[in-house]
């Protein structure tokens, strides 16, 4: 057997072998249909892990005659790049495929991208990362197509799977393995969407498996065993994991419980327990506040355990502090209050702060008019406490109300006491 990897062996070698992606390059596509007439446009291909980026630049250039490079940006130097330039003058034309392209220095950019412009290289570049955040402008301006790849289907790489399991030149045909079809669908279905590590599940289920009479016989146990863990979204610090974050963050604001369990084991798994913490901490007061003050004390001390415990009992309070935050009441009007008041400070339409407001603590306070503050707790107001009608923003905002209520929970309470409160001014 090749020591090459079972998925590296797989990739299909022209785009009519291409399993997937109708949407991107299917037949009835513009893209298909300029590179069966030999034009291929620079691009960027956008997605996880797994889902095709690079096979499917190694389709489209075996789909042509021009001269095929591919690079890794986090290794590529001038040099190589230098090399790829003098290739394209020779040729006339080259494709360059260059993975992780986000990683791209200004260095290599300054060589090659008048070479992209003028059509003498032709850049196919692969990121794991939102090219608007992070592949820079001067390369997304001459890629003038940026496709964003979706996993994979079950059936897709279920269709894959079988491939593999038949083809006798690239895959494992002429090795007799006894596989059932409920096997072969939990394989595809364990990749999540990622055909290599579904490709890679079988090779390994291939080697682990025991022979009898010259077949490897396979068995749900080990199946099973070596599907457990390969499933999980995304990797830590990537760009798939900051999705899990805020997919975790939009499930406990929606109050959806299983979701926000199901996100919150993908990042456990993932193993940034930093990270996962702060989110869970952000959210409790972003959105659920004073609905609920509670609440963020509450997974202030879960996270404060989770931190102590470390991996895997920290599972068990932050599980209990989704929980919490889920089936609590909601609101967002301290983030959306402190967010109007800054928007108030930058606007720099403010004014002065009033007089009586100011710090007297000082010989001579009263000679600059720092006189006239009236201390609240000298005036009772029933049960809330001391209060007096006093103008406390400056002048030319002294109207503004930055604090909107969210009438749920205990806010409802406070919402009264504001109104109230806003009654008793002149």
């Amino acid at each position: 057997m090749s020591n090459e990897p079972l998925a590296y062996r797989m990739r299909p070698r022209n785009i009519d072998e291409i399993v997937g992606h109708k949407e991107i390059i299917g037949p009835h596509t513009n893209l298909y249909k300029m590179i069966k007439k030999g034009h291929v446009p620079s691009m960027l291909l956008y997605g996880s892990p797994g889902i095709g980026k690079t096979s499917l630049a190694y389709a489209i250039a075996g789909s042509v005659d021009t001269p095929f490079f591919a690079l890794n940006a986090t290794r590529a130097g001038k040099k190589d790049i230098e090399g790829i330039v003098n290739e394209a003058h020779f040729s006339g034309q080259v494709i360059l495929f260059l993975d992780e392209i986000h990683r791209f220095n200004k260095l290599q950019q300054d060589t090659l991208l008048p070479h992209v412009e003028n059509g003498s290289i032709i850049l196919i570049g692969a990121t794991t990362e939102n090219p608007y955040h992070d592949v820079n402008p001067a390369i997304r301006s001459r890629c003038g197509e940026i496709k964003q790849l979706q996993r994979l289907t079950v059936k897709d790489i279920e269709e894959l799977v079988k491939q593999a399991l038949h083809d006798e030149q690239r895959g494992l045909g002429k090795y007799a393995i006894q596989m059932t079809d409920e096997q072969l669908k939990k394989v595809a279905e364990s990749g999540n969407g990622d055909a290599r590590k579904s490709l890679n599940l079988l090779e390994s289920i291939y080697y682990s498996a025991d022979e009898v009479d010259d077949v490897a016989i396979v068995t749900d146990e080990i199946v099973n065993s070596l599907a457990e863990k390969i499933g999980v979204f995304g990797d830590k610090k990537g760009d798939q994991f900051y999705n899990l974050l805020s997919a975790l963050q939009k499930s406990i604001r929606g109050s959806d419980t299983d979701a926000a369990l199901f996100y919150l084991a993908n990042c456990l798994e993932n193993g940034d327990l930093v990270a996962v913490n702060r989110r869970l901490l952000v959210i409790s007061y972003e959105d659920i506040g004073l609905a609920d003050p509670q609440v963020g004390p509450h997974v202030l001390a879960a996270v404060q355990s989770a931190e102590r415990l470390g991996l895997p009992e920290a599972r068990i309070p932050l599980a209990q502090a989704v929980i919490e935050m889920c089936l609590a009441e909601k609101s967002n009007s301290a983030i959306s209050a402190i967010d109007a008041a800054l928007r108030q400070v930058q606007s720099g339409n403010n004014g002065e702060i009033p007089l009586p407001l100011r710090d007297s603590h000082y010989a001579g306070a009263s000679d600059l008019g720092v006189v006239g503050y009236r201390y609240p707790h000298d005036t009772p107001v029933g049960t809330f406490g001391g209060w007096v009608d006093q103008q406390y923003l400056p002048d030319k905002i002294k109207n503004k109300a930055f604090y909107t209520p969210v009438l749920a929970g205990k806010e409802q309470r406070m919402a009264s006491i504001y109104q109230r409160l806003k009654s008793f001014k002149k």
